[in-house]
């Protein structure tokens, strides 16, 4: 038997890549570094917004793996949470006000050790500071759990292809970010819709999967 059910994996993968596509708080710090300083400023915010995931998703796979292992009957109380939980996210991103991008009004130039280090460094803090992300991660990952294989082999595979996908996806926005500025300027309120309508379609089609 397969360490994870292969519909689910496809599912998270599609549903994955669906919300990196949509801008949110690592994509406006990738974006205003690449619009700052260029596309390579936004690949080394990619690398530490990415590095920040490696502990936080190791964490989430570690306390869920052990929470599962000792309460397996609250399973699917944790998944219904987890619904619940993206829906009210999906929900405040639909009515917050457009965010704007918080870009530096600088050329671009060039990049010397000390900046880099300070671009790894603002991107590593700002992504594992946002105290949302693990429970986001822990709403979001077992939605695509079997509950009839180990748990523990499962998570391990759905975190290292989230980190997978957000270096790519994540990449693929710094280096539009330096061929665009004007549009990504743009539109903040689409960009609120885009992402909370994805959310709570999510939301609502894991809680018809369950139900099922």
């Amino acid at each position: 038997m397969p360490i994870i059910d292969p519909t689910l994996y496809l599912a998270f993968i599609a549903t994955v890549a669906m919300l990196m596509l949509v801008p949110g708080p690592n994509v406006a710090l990738i974006t205003s570094a690449s619009i700052a300083h260029g596309t390579r400023a936004g690949f080394l915010t990619v690398l530490g917004t990415s590095c920040a995931m490696i502990p936080q998703l190791a964490l989430t796979a570690l306390g869920m793996t052990a929470l599962l292992g000792l309460m397996a009957q609250l399973f699917d109380i944790l998944r219904w949470l987890g619904v619940a939980y993206l829906f009210y996210l999906g929900l405040r991103c639909w009515l917050a006000a457009p965010d704007r991008l918080n870009v530096e009004t600088m050329q671009s130039m060039p990049i010397n050790v000390a900046m880099a280090k300070r671009l790894l460094l603002r991107g590593f803090l700002v992504s594992f500071g946002n105290p949302k992300t693990l429970l986001f991660y822990g709403a979001f990952l077992p939605q695509f759990i079997a509950a009839d294989r180990a748990a523990g082999p499962q998570l391990a595979l759905l975190s290292v292809t989230f980190l997978a996908l957000a270096l790519g996806v994540d990449s693929g926005w710094a280096l539009l970010a330096g061929r665009s500025r004007h549009l990504l300027l743009r539109h903040g309120r689409l960009r609120q819709r885009m992402t909370g309508g994805l959310l709570m379609t999510a939301a609502i089609g894991l809680a018809v999967a369950h139900r099922r």
